[in-house]
């Protein structure tokens, strides 16, 4: 036989640079499936497969990472997770270590969401320095939103009680559903060639994700960065973030806030800190996009060498071995149960006091079966007794007087059958029914 040429590996060192190879080859990876075999054992950590129609893959979220998530996952459940690929070296299965998990249906918006932030914070149109700033003096709002919705009735009602002497345009549009993102960039391009107002307020009331959508477009982040006119914008409620805001000149937390933003009053220094507050978080939030990157290699390169996955891995194979131990004891002290209540009924059916209950009700039996015996057969002597006394008084003499017979006896006592036998001068004894005759024969 030929020896190897190359180096010859062990199965700890294969595994090793296997995962070493998976997790920095292919980084940080989204998969959208289904999850099974849940299971979350007392160290916190949690362990589970997540499947489609034709494959699976085993996956693991270690409890600093799970606390993150805001649901319970089920078995069955349809969910978006982010994870790295990894190895389990002690078996050899190659794992997805899971750092986030949401609900599928806003977890692939909510990922579209991220990628088109990142997309356009790439081709600057969240840069602060192309903000426009807006007019010292503003006489004329453009108000971009539904003409039958709620924030329209709010912005109305802030300017009129804070400075009525603005005047107000309203660019009526549909502000949810599929063609809406059109219209409202139709909107501003009208606003933007007709130049009657001094800057465009785009709001609308608050909602969900999905409700939100058409602020989140990419023709519209260009249709408003491409606006002559500076833009506001004033979507959903304070925690509703979306692609117009970070594209728009100022964002206001709401459309009442967007309102007061525009006009003046006694609090104006208050809302220009606020709006200036606005661009440095936005200018932050900017500088954390540019930075995401670098710090994702940095992390994927620290988190390949980082001693965590060993223990990580250490306490996956612990956390297994005690679930196997678990359903081991479980599965022992089961068969002994029904060991033991095997025992326990042979020995209650070899019990002395089983037997003596058991031989105490055959006595009784017994017992019972003797009486009726006896009383069967003193019954049947009292009738032969009373058949015999009936034969006995059908033949007895006694019944032949009682019923007006006698009996005529000599001297001798010898019953006397005919005539002939007795002779003149004879004794004769005669018994009735009651008594006797004595007489002579003549």
């Amino acid at each position: 036989m030929n020896k190897p040429k190359n180096n010859v590996y062990t199965v700890s060192r294969l595994n090793g640079e296997v995962r070493q190879l998976l997790e920095g080859e292919l980084g940080k990876v989204w998969l959208n499936a289904e999850i099974s075999n849940f299971a979350a054992p007392g160290s916190g950590h949690w362990y589970l497969t997540l499947k489609d129609h034709f494959a699976q893959i085993r996956c693991a979220m270690f409890k600093g990472k799970n606390r993150s998530v805001t649901f319970k996952p089920i078995n069955g459940q349809q969910v978006l997770v982010k994870g790295s690929i990894s190895v389990y070296e002690p078996r050899g299965d190659y794992q997805l270590i899971l750092e986030s998990m949401m609900p599928a249906g806003d977890g692939m918006l909510a990922q579209q969401y991220e990628a088109l932030k990142m997309k356009l914070a790439a081709e600057g149109l969240f840069a602060t320095d192309t903000k426009r700033p807006l007019p010292a003096n503003i006489n004329k709002i453009g108000v971009i939103t539904s003409a039958t919705g709620a924030a329209l009735r709010d912005v109305l009602n802030v300017l009129a009680r804070r400075d009525p002497s603005i005047e107000v345009v309203v660019y009526p549009t549909q502000v949810q559903g599929e063609p809406a993102a059109k219209l409202i960039c139709r909107a501003i391009e009208v606003a933007n060639a007709r130049q009657e107002v001094d800057v465009l307020l785009l709001t609308r009331g608050g909602g969900s994700l999905e409700d939100l959508w058409c602020f989140n477009s990419e023709d519209l982040a260009h249709t408003i960065y491409n606006s002559a006119l500076p833009v506001v914008s004033a979507v959903g409620h304070e925690v509703d973030t979306t692609i117009s805001d970070y594209v728009a000149d100022v964002r206001a937390p709401t459309p009442s806030a967007g309102a007061e933003l525009l006009s003046k009053d006694a609090d104006d220094k208050a809302h220009k800190l606020a709006a200036g507050l606005s661009r440095l978080k936005q200018s932050w939030q900017h500088y954390q996009l540019k930075t995401i990157q670098r710090t994702s290699n940095l992390e994927n390169r620290l988190h390949r060498q980082d001693p965590k996955r060993t223990l990580e891995q250490f306490e996956q194979r612990f956390d297994e071995m005690q679930l196997r131990l678990n359903a081991a004891l479980n599965t022992r002290l089961h068969t002994l149960t029904i060991k033991q209540q095997n025992l326990h009924h042979r020995l209650s059916q070899q019990s002395p006091e089983h037997r003596l209950t058991l031989e105490s009700k055959r006595l009784d039996y017994l017992t019972t079966r003797l009486n009726d015996g006896m009383k069967d057969k003193l019954h049947d002597v009292e009738m032969r007794l009373k058949n015999s006394a009936h034969q006995l008084q059908t033949v007895s003499p006694l019944a032949t007087l009682s019923r007006g017979y006698s009996i005529t006896q000599d001297a001798a006592g010898k019953v006397l059958l005919d005539a002939a036998d007795v002779k003149t001068g004879d004794l004769l004894t005669t018994k009735l029914l009651d008594g006797e005759l004595r007489s002579k024969v003549l």
